[in-house]
């Protein structure tokens, strides 16, 4: 199983409408599929969402970094050389975007040579999540018009607000409008993308108070550690760490430094590798997390699925699945379904994201 080609495509499929939020706005899905190729013809696959105004990776440096920088040191290996590969990652800083693609393309291959599904790899708890749905900068009644066609649409029950605009009068009204037009048996969090000040944020709290609000995540800068901390301390609900933690050291820092008390975990920053080593640290010391979504196309949405209904902590808490919806399309040959709110893994070999190799050779960019 010795690895011989590591391949890196960019692409791009346009979403439906723009999404925006506190720290940008994106048009398009300008991804990088990232492909392990192996002696004995297995492939693992694995999809990489840039994100320049959060992390600092492009498609251009996602794709030269996989390339020339960790494909010279990891070809020849073996796909179970998972901690040699890792010693080679580890010497470069940051890039974890392109370090989590090219793990889940590893546990991809492995799950396929194995005959296995990787979800029966990591951990096998259950098989399926709850489906959350990400609500953007919209008008309040705008938002709960989608909120309520997707909880009549996908039987969704789960919302995440993207909150941090100014004045902050726009997303407590928000809140206040959900909540009513919702009803109480649904969840609604919030996630500010670092929009605000600790002070901001503990009057959002305050003139929220009531409403039933679950979660408060990243809501300022992780260079505000003095005030996150105070934050942390006053507020009612967790606060949850997100940019500020793509790392198990970010988390281990913030967590033992009170600048969050539950993390939420992305595979497509982590992969499948580091993403237990976030959640070992979680349980370890008694918080929550939560399956994050870095507006994924369906290939990242089923490697989210793939981890988080392997472990009892991850699926106790509905996972950001849905943001595929506002794609035009697709590389998935098979596309997922969202059915009673839930997505289901897919019991074949590796992840189970089979390529549409038509839709790939439509929308790669580099030819």
């Amino acid at each position: 199983m010795k690895i011989t080609r590591i391949e890196a495509i960019p692409y791009a499929i346009p979403y439906t409408h723009p999404l925006k939020f506190a720290s940008g706005e994106v048009q398009t899905a300008d991804h990088v599929l990232v492909r392990v190729h192996t002696e004995d013809g297995i492939v693992g696959e694995a999809d990489a969402p840039p994100r320049p105004y959060t992390y600092g990776e492009t498609q251009v440096s996602i794709k030269n970094v996989l390339e020339e920088v960790f494909a010279p040191h990891v070809v020849g290996l073996s796909v179970f050389d998972r901690s040699q590969i890792h010693a080679v990652m580890r010497r470069t800083i940051h890039n974890q975007v392109a370090k989590g693609a090219l793990d889940i393309a590893l546990w991809d291959a492995m799950g396929k040579a194995l005959k296995t599904p990787v979800t029966t790899l990591l951990g096998g708890w259950t098989d399926s999540m709850r489906v959350s749905h990400m609500l953007g900068f919209k008008p309040a009644q705008e938002l709960l018009d989608e909120a309520r066609h997707f909880g009549e649409e996908y039987g969704i029950t789960t919302f995440k607000l993207k909150t941090g605009r100014r004045p902050l009068s726009l997303d407590i009204e928000a809140c206040h409008v959900l909540r009513e037009g919702l009803g109480d048996d649904v969840d609604l969090y919030l996630d500010a993308n670092r929009g605000w000040t600790a002070n901001e944020a503990m009057e959002v709290l305050r003139r929220t108070e009531g409403l039933g609000l679950s979660l408060l995540e990243e809501p300022c800068d992780a260079k505000e550690a003095m005030s996150r901390r105070r934050l942390v301390e006053k507020s009612p609900i967790p606060v949850v760490g997100d940019e500020s933690v793509p790392t198990a050291g970010d988390a281990s820092r913030e967590l033992l430094s009170g600048g969050c008390n539950a993390i939420c975990i992305k595979t497509a920053r982590s992969g499948f590798t580091e993403a237990q080593e976030i959640l070992g640290l979680c349980t370890g010391l008694g918080v929550d997390v939560t399956m994050g979504n870095q507006i994924d196309t369906q290939v990242g949405s089923l490697a989210t699925v793939t981890f988080g209904a392997a472990f009892e902590a991850t699926s106790r808490r509905a996972g950001e699945l849905s943001n595929f919806l506002d794609m035009a399309d697709d590389l998935l040959a098979e596309p997922l379904q969202i059915r009673d709110g839930r997505i289901a893994v897919r019991h074949v070999p590796g992840v189970g994201a089979a390529i549409d190799e038509d839709k790939l050779t439509r929308y790669r960019t580099d030819r």
